[in-house]
């Protein structure tokens, strides 16, 4: 099963590699054009990097945040935290506007995983009726932060390069312009590493307990990591909705909560996810290009409102 996923998977990014505004055929790298080369080296394969890397490390984060919280309806679009790290991007653009990349994300990565821990101590201290009001709650909050985001933009004179983080695009990933995404690969490994107390934290906080683990010290370990992720992403290609909702509760409906087992999959189907919006984002309007925030929103919402109606059904 594994095996035909990984074919599909490795059609889709030779397909992707294919794909662009610019010619580009296997026979051209056969002849060994230097062109053809440079195209595949400096645009189409750092852009597919950062399609599977972004894919993978939000499915991730999707995951973490739905055990953290045990709501199957939370990812980083819904518990504020994508706004939060806007609000810490904008925040470091003005005080300290020579910080580069790296400094504009440790002020994004501060402010998500605050304001990730703020929201799970709203979800814990707020005694709801329904679990379909968590991810209300989380877009409440989200909003409250975008607004103060973009009124904070509107003082300083940069909501429109705000506008930028609002649809993740993925045009402007070039060789020397995207390598930050590689911090993604280290917090995939160590929720792999940590899975089984992940898997564990989902059960609540009484039955972690009792089974010796630290729920507040691995709690805030998966924040952290959701809040790398998060800051990086954002970074690089700009807010990206849905994959971190979607992939999991696909993977679970399929194989069940043990993440030592399905995580390779939720990475996989999140990659997936990713690299087919893109192609449609490229295809659509050829040769221009649809940013993928819109596809993986449309594509993403098609695929929850049927989850949805099959749970109902």
């Amino acid at each position: 099963m594994r095996a035909g996923y990984l074919g599909c998977f490795t059609a889709l990014c030779m397909l992707s590699l294919m794909i662009g505004a610019g010619q580009l055929h296997w026979s051209q790298l056969v002849a060994n054009e230097s062109s053809a080369w440079l195209t595949l080296t400096a645009s189409r394969l750092p852009r597919l990097a950062a399609l599977v890397l972004t894919g993978v490390g939000l499915a991730v984060c999707g995951v973490i945040l739905q055990h953290i919280v045990r709501n199957k309806f939370v990812e980083p679009a819904t518990t504020g935290s994508l706004d939060a790290a806007k609000l810490g991007i904008l925040l470091a653009m003005v005080l300290m506007p020579d910080a580069g990349s790296s400094g504009r994300m440790i002020f994004a990565l501060i402010f998500s995983f605050a304001a990730g821990l703020l929201f799970v101590a709203i979800v814990r201290r707020t005694r709801l009726r329904s679990s379909a009001l968590v991810p209300v709650i989380g877009l409440m909050y989200g909003g409250v932060l975008s607004a103060l985001a973009e009124f904070y933009a509107y003082q300083h004179n940069i909501l429109q390069i705000m506008q930028g983080w609002l649809l993740g695009d993925f045009s402007k990933v070039v060789q020397g312009n995207y390598e930050i995404v590689y911090l993604i690969l280290p917090v995939v490994v160590l929720v792999y590493l940590y899975a089984q107390r992940f898997t564990v934290l989902g059960m609540g906080e009484g039955m972690a307990s009792s089974l010796g683990m630290n729920y507040a010290a691995t709690v805030v370990l998966g924040l952290l990591l959701v809040a790398v992720t998060v800051a990086v992403t954002v970074i690089t290609v700009g807010a990206i909705p849905f994959v971190g909702l979607v992939v999991p509760n696909l993977v679970a409906l399929l194989y069940g909560d043990n993440l030592r087992r399905t995580l390779p999959i939720v990475a996989l189907g999140g990659a997936s996810l990713l690299v087919i919006c893109d192609i449609l984002g490229r295809v659509l309007i050829y040769p221009f290009e649809v940013p993928i925030g819109l596809t993986a929103g449309s594509v993403g919402g098609a695929l929850l409102l049927s989850l949805i109606i099959r749970r109902v059904r």
